[in-house]
C-alpha cells in the first residue's frame, strides 16, 4: 500500500511557529523601524493565513460527490494551494520588494537594533522546528528520492507549499539577520533596505516554483510515477488479466481515479464479470486511495 504523509501535522506546526514569529517580528519592527524586519513580519502573517487556507482546502476536499461534482471535491486542495502561492508572491514577495525600494530611497536609522537580532534568532529556531516536522513527514514518503525529485513528483500539494514556505522563511530570516547585523556594524541603513529586497526576491522565486508545481495538479496530473508503476505491475501480475492495454490515472486530491483497459481470461460473460469484480476488489484492497475505478474489457487495443 502507498504511504501518505500527515500534512495536517506539518501545517499545524508551521501555523504555530508563524503566529509566534509574526507577533515577535511586529513588535520588533515597530520598535526598531527596520524595513527588513517589517518585511519578515508581513511574510509571517501571510504564511499564517496561508496555513489557514490549506486547512480549509483539505476540509473542502473531503466533501462527497454530487450531481454537479460527480468526481468529488478532491481538487479543492490544489486550488487553495495555488491561492497560497499567489498570496506568497503578492503579499510576501512584492510587498518586501516595495518596502525595501521605498526605504532605499528614504533610509532611516534603526532603533533598538539588537532587539531585532534577538527576534530573528528566535524566528530561526522556531522555523527550524517547523521545517524539521515537515521534513519528517516528507521522509515517510520520498523513499530513496532526493528532496528535489520528491518535490517534482509528489501529488501532496499542501506539503509542497509547507516545505516551500519553511525553506523561504529560514532563508528570509537569515537574510534579515545579516541585513540588520551589517546595518549595525556599518551604520548604513541602506543595508537594511537591501535585505528587505533580497527577502522579496526569495519569496517571489519560491512562490513561482510552488505555483508551477501545483499548476500541473490543477490541470489534471496522473498519479505519482511510483504509484502508477506499482499499479501497472499489480494488474499485470493478476491471473485474471491476460494483457493490460491501457492504464489511465488522475490525481483528485488525496484520492485517485483509475481507468483500465485489458484483455481478461474468461470464456463466458459470467466469467468475465466475475474476473473483473475480483480484480477490482484486489486493486482497491492494495490501493485504498483509489476512489473511482473503471474497467473496460477488450480483445485488442
Amino acid at each position: 500500500m502507498s504511504a501518505r504523509a500527515d500534512s495536517v501535522r506539518s501545517i499545524l506546526y508551521a501555523l504555530g511557529a508563524n503566529l509566534a514569529i509574526a507577533a515577535a517580528k511586529t513588535v520588533a519592527a515597530i520598535a526598531t523601524g527596520s524595513s527588513a524586519m517589517l518585511a519578515e513580519a508581513i511574510h509571517s502573517f501571510a504564511d499564517s493565513g496561508n496555513q489557514g487556507l490549506l486547512l480549509w482546502g483539505m476540509k473542502q476536499a473531503k466533501r462527497p460527490p454530487s450531481p454537479d461534482y460527480p468526481l468529488g471535491w478532491g481538487k479543492a486542495v490544489f486550488f487553495w494551494s495555488f491561492v497560497v502561492a499567489l498570496v506568497l508572491f503578492c503579499l510576501g514577495g512584492v510587498f518586501s520588494l516595495y518596502e525595501g525600494w521605498h526605504k532605499l530611497q528614504q533610509p532611516e536609522a534603526l532603533s533598538y537594533p539588537w532587539a531585532a537580532v534577538g527576534v530573528l534568532a528566535f524566528g530561526l529556531v522556531a522555523e527550524t522546528v517547523s521545517l524539521r516536522a515537515c521534513l519528517a513527514e516528507v521522509n515517510k514518503v520520498r523513499g530513496g528520492r532526493t528532496l528535489w525529485r520528491w518535490f517534482r513528483e509528489t501529488r501532496q500539494s499542501e506539503l509542497v507549499v509547507i516545505l516551500g514556505e519553511d525553506l523561504a522563511a529560514l532563508l528570509g530570516l537569515a537574510l534579515a539577520l545579516c541585513a540588520v547585523l551589517v546595518t549595525i556594524l556599518s551604520g548604513d541603513p541602506a543595508w537594511d533596505a537591501l535585505g528587505s529586497m533580497a527577502i522579496g526576491v526569495v519569496l517571489v522565486v519560491v512562490a513561482i516554483g510552488i505555483a508551477v508545481e501545483i499548476k500541473g495538479l490543477l490541470i489534471g496530473q496522473s498519479a505519482a510515477p511510483d504509484t502508477e508503476e506499482r499499479l501497472r505491475r499489480f494488474l499485470e501480475g493478476r491471473e485474471e488479466v491476460e494483457q493490460l492495454f491501457r492504464l489511465l490515472t488522475l490525481q483528485l486530491g488525496a484520492s485517485l481515479m483509475v481507468a483500465v483497459k485489458a484483455r481478461m481470461k474468461a470464456a463466458t460473460a459470467a466469467e468475465l464479470v466475475a474476473a473483473i469484480n475480483r480484480t477490482e476488489a484486489a486493486v482497491r484492497a492494495e490501493f485504498p486511495e483509489i476512489q473511482w475505478l473503471f474497467f473496460e474489457p477488450d480483445l485488442a487495443d
